[in-house]
C-alpha cells in the first residue's frame, strides 16, 4: 500500500483516480482549494489538505510522507480569453508542484497532460504516436493545448536522477461522473438536438475510468521521461454521431459542415451568416468547429505494451456517458428508451464497428 498525492482530485479524471487508488488500498491526500472529492470506497475518503498547485509550500504540506504525486490539475477551456489563466496554471502550476514535491522528498510523479499536444492533423489518414513532433501551426491557435504542451516540457526538464516524471495523454474523456461538463459537452449537446449539421473531422475518445487506471500504470511501470498516449477509438465525427444515434434513440443531422480549416479566424458574426446560408443556426464556439475541422487520431500500442493498459470497448463508453448524463438529469431521455433496456440491449449485441 502506497501514499500518493493526487492534484485536482475532484476534476471528471481526478475523481475516478482517487477512486481506484482507494480501491487499492493506498492511502490518498488531496490538495484542494476548496471541499474534496466527494469519494468514499469501502469507507475510506481522500485526507484532503488545503491548497493550491500555484502556492509550493502548501504542496509541499500536504507531499510529506507521500510516495508519489499524481498531477491532475488544470482547466478545460476553449474560450481564446483564459489564454493567460491556463498557461500560469497548466505551465507555473505544474513547475511549482513537482518542485515542491522533490522538496518533501516524493521521488515519481505522473503528470495528466492531452493527447493533443502531438495528435492532430490536417490529414484524415495520420494516426500519431508519442514520437511525433507537436504541430506548433495548430497548437498556437488553441491556447489550451499550447499551455498544456508548454506544460510537459516543464514536467519533463524536472525528470532527474531520484524524481522521475512520466506524462499520461488521454484523448477526449468520456464515460460517467463528468459533474462539470468539462469533457462531455458535445455528448450533451447532440442528445439536446443542438448539434444541426455534421463537422468534417475525427476524434479520439477513452474512458475515464480507463485513463485512470493508465495513470495507475505509468505510475507503476512508465518510462520515466516518456509519455504514453491513450485512446480507444478513432472515428470520424459523423460515425461518432451515429454510434450516439443508436445508443440514445436521438437522430444525428445529416447536413455536412462545410470544409473550412481557417474556421478560428473568422468573426463569429460572420460565420453565423455563412452557416446560415446552409439553413444551420451557430451551436458552438468558433474554436471548437475549427478544432472540429481537423483529425485527433493516435495509437496506443505503447501503453499497451510497456504499461498493460487496455482500454475497455468504445461502445460501452459511450452507453455509459448517455445513461449518466441522463440519471442525473443533464439531459432527458427520449421516452421509455433507457427504461426499456435498450442502452443494455446494445451492448450485449456488441455493435461496435459503427
Amino acid at each position: 500500500m502506497a501514499r500518493m498525492l493526487v492534484t485536482g482530485a475532484t476534476g471528471f479524471l481526478g475523481a475516478h483516480l482517487v477512486a481506484k487508488l482507494l480501491e487499492r488500498g493506498d492511502t490518498v491526500v488531496a490538495l484542494c482549494r476548496g471541499e474534496g472529492p466527494d469519494v468514499t470506497v469501502q469507507g475510506k475518503s481522500a485526507e484532503i489538505v488545503s491548497g493550491d498547485v500555484l502556492d509550493a509550500s502548501s504542496v509541499e504540506r500536504a507531499a510529506a510522507g507521500c510516495d508519489g504525486v499524481y498531477h491532475c490539475a488544470g482547466k478545460v477551456s476553449r474560450d481564446v480569453r483564459d489564454a493567460e489563466e491556463l498557461r500560469t496554471l497548466h505551465v507555473e502550476g505544474t513547475k511549482r508542484t513537482l518542485d515542491a514535491c522533490k522538496a518533501a522528498g516524493v521521488r515519481r510523479a505522473v503528470v495528466a497532460s492531452t493527447s493533443g499536444v502531438v495528435a492532430v492533423s490536417d490529414d484524415e489518414d495520420k494516426v500519431s504516436t508519442e514520437k511525433d513532433e507537436a504541430p506548433m501551426g495548430l497548437l498556437n491557435r488553441w491556447p489550451y493545448y499550447r499551455s498544456k504542451l508548454f506544460q510537459e516540457k516543464a514536467a519533463f526538464e524536472r525528470n532527474v536522477p531520484g524524481f522521475e516524471v512520466v506524462c499520461v495523454n488521454p484523448t477526449l474523456l468520456l464515460g460517467p461522473g463528468d459533474l462539470r461538463g468539462s469533457s462531455t459537452e458535445d455528448v450533451r449537446l447532440f442528445l439536446e438536438k443542438r448539434v444541426p449539421a455534421v463537422p468534417p473531422g475525427g476524434l479520439s475518445y477513452v474512458d475515464v475510468r480507463d485513463a485512470a487506471e493508465g495513470m495507475i500504470l505509468a505510475m507503476e511501470k512508465g518510462r520515466p521521461g516518456s509519455r504514453y498516449l491513450l485512446g480507444a477509438s478513432n472515428v470520424t465525427i459523423r460515425e461518432f454521431f451515429a454510434r450516439l444515434e443508436r445508443i440514445s434513440g436521438i437522430k444525428a443531422p445529416m447536413m455536412p459542415l462545410p470544409r473550412a480549416p481557417e474556421l478560428s479566424k473568422i468573426g463569429t458574426d460572420l460565420l453565423e451568416k455563412m452557416l446560415g446560408r446552409f439553413g444551420m443556426a451557430l451551436p458552438v464556439d468558433p474554436v471548437s468547429l475549427d478544432m472540429a475541422q481537423h483529425f485527433w487520431y493516435l495509437d496506443a500500442s505503447l501503453a499497451e505494451a510497456e504499461l498493460g493498459w487496455f482500454p475497455r470497448d468504445a461502445v460501452e463508453t459511450l452507453v455509459d456517458t448517455v445513461r449518466d448524463l441522463e440519471d442525473r438529469g443533464v439531459v432527458w431521455p427520449e421516452p421509455d428508451f433507457v427504461r426499456k433496456g435498450s442502452l443494455a440491449s446494445y451492448v450485449r449485441g456488441g455493435d461496435s464497428a459503427v
